[in-house]
């Protein structure tokens, strides 16, 4: 007994796209909770190592200072390719894409600035922090729509602001390491944060 040829067919249109879109969504909000607790973790452990040597830059300062944009990089490609998966707005996959590319410079200047001292780091972490806060801002509202974003867009309004006060620090007596090692460590917490939110608007 043959199929009814219609049985097989494809629904397509606007409406089918919307559909896998939606269906989509629930497994693009577990990965990037995932990511999130990921993140936060990594942040936790890194805060305490770069604290612990936050009075000069020794070689698992450097190594740790590089680390992080590159970590952020990571993480930028890995949620970009979520996104993809999660019909996430335009402006949020663009967004993700220039985080790419400003985290990789970043960590080229880091690279460079680790041989200059405390205070070059500070600024090149510093310009960093602002895009990157500017970067975030602009990712987390435009997906306000997957929930717990409210966190990230704080972080990245702070972010901007830390990124100020950093470069201002690299130009006064006395620049040490241990605001970088606050940052990554409230940064960590926001993403604790947003993970926890991302559960409760998924019903997990």
């Amino acid at each position: 007994m043959s199929s009814s040829p219609t049985a097989h067919r494809r629904r397509i249109g606007p409406a089918a796209d919307a559909a896998e879109a939606d269906a989509a969504v629930p497994g693009a909000v577990a990965v990037l909770r995932r990511l999130f607790l990921a993140r936060s973790g990594f942040a936790l452990v890194w805060a305490v190592l770069l604290f612990l040597t936050a009075g000069s830059i020794t070689p698992l300062a450097a190594v740790l200072l590089v680390l992080y944009p590159l970590v952020d990089v990571a993480a930028a490609v890995i949620d970009r390719r979520v996104q993809g998966t999660g019909g996430a707005p335009a402006t949020s996959r663009v967004g993700l894409l220039v985080t790419v590319a400003v985290s990789a410079l970043a960590a080229v200047g880091l690279a460079v600035a680790v041989t200059a001292g405390v205070p070059a780091v500070l600024r090149v972490w510093g310009a960093w922090a602002i895009v990157a806060g500017v970067v975030q801002l602009v990712v987390a509202v435009s997906r306000r729509g997957l929930g717990g974003q409210w966190p990230m867009i704080a972080s990245g309004a702070l972010s901007t602001v830390a990124g100020t006060a950093f470069l201002l620090q690299s130009f006064a007596a006395g620049a040490a390491l241990a605001g970088v090692a606050g940052y990554a460590l409230l940064g960590g917490a926001f993403f604790l944060v947003s993970a926890w939110r991302l559960g409760r608007a998924s019903g997990r």
